[in-house]
């Protein structure tokens, strides 16, 4: 079956050199008005809508074919200034169509291009190793050097109960600290960014940490900030590592959380 349909990688407002290393992919770079589509052409075989569905819970096919529309966005992002990049998996019938999506679009694409050129999208996600903020709990809670004050002046009896409260308060003192954490995280590498995304908070079976999650955030940086921030990273993993606050960030990744295309009015 012939190669019919178009498989979009992502839009650029610029005329793209597509270096030898992009022709094993098969792209293609279509210009429509001041926008450049690069795509492929794929067969229904595997990416018409019920075929893509049924290849989607194909792991080993996901995973290699999103892995190459990843890798395809990164390399435009080397030469282009802005890349707007499209969800895995997103086709259109024909050139027509794909056409008049650009032109009804036309106003909000170009309001993105301006929103992320220039800039990166960095991932940010924050760990708690409970154990180990539990273990420094005197030094950050008053509350909690209060009442082991309290438990070391007091006899056998009275010190088993008050040790019995200081448990409980523990574990509330561990949810209260790991909020305050992750809102100050926030701020901090907020002040670098110009937009940031927060992403919902994953269980450790998704992972597969024995920490807990405190925040899973996206900010998008103006590259010339990104060095300010990477060093704020590591300078924050030495303040507080000792503390159980595992900092892990990667990057730069194409602007996904940061593209809002609106339809017209």
């Amino acid at each position: 079956m012939a190669n019919n349909l178009i498989y979009i990688f992502c839009l650029l407002d610029s005329n793209p050199q597509l270096a030898v290393s992009t022709e094993p992919h098969g792209l293609k770079s279509l210009a429509f008005g001041n926008f450049h589509a690069i795509v492929k052409y794929v067969s229904e075989l595997e990416f018409s809508e019920e075929n893509l569905k049924q290849n989607l819970n194909n792991i080993k096919w996901l995973e290699t074919n999103a892995r190459e529309h990843v890798a395809v966005i990164n390399l435009l992002m080397e030469e282009h200034k802005a890349v707007i990049p499209f969800n895995f998996g997103t086709i259109f019938q024909s050139e027509e169509s794909l056409a008049k999506f650009l032109t009804d679009y036309a106003d909000s694409l170009s309001e993105n291009f301006q929103h992320i050129g220039g800039k990166q999208e960095w991932a940010l996600k924050i760990y708690c190793d409970r154990k180990a903020l539990s273990e420094k709990i005197d030094e950050l809670s008053e509350e909690a050097a209060t009442l082991e004050a309290q438990i070391m002046a007091s006899g056998p009896g009275k010190a088993f109960l008050l040790r019995r409260k200081k448990t409980e308060l523990i574990e509330n003192e561990l949810n209260r600290l790991s909020k305050i954490y992750g809102q100050n995280y926030f701020e901090e590498f907020q002040n670098f960014s110009v937009a940031t995304h927060l992403n919902n908070l994953l269980p450790p079976d998704l992972t597969e940490r024995p920490e807990t999650m405190i925040l899973n955030a996206a900010f998008l940086i103006n590259k010339e900030r990104v060095a300010d921030f990477l060093a704020t990273v590591e300078l924050l993993r030495k303040k507080d590592g000792n503390s159980g606050f595992v900092i892990e960030t990667t990057g730069p990744w194409p602007p996904f959380s940061f593209i809002y295309i609106k339809e017209k009015h």
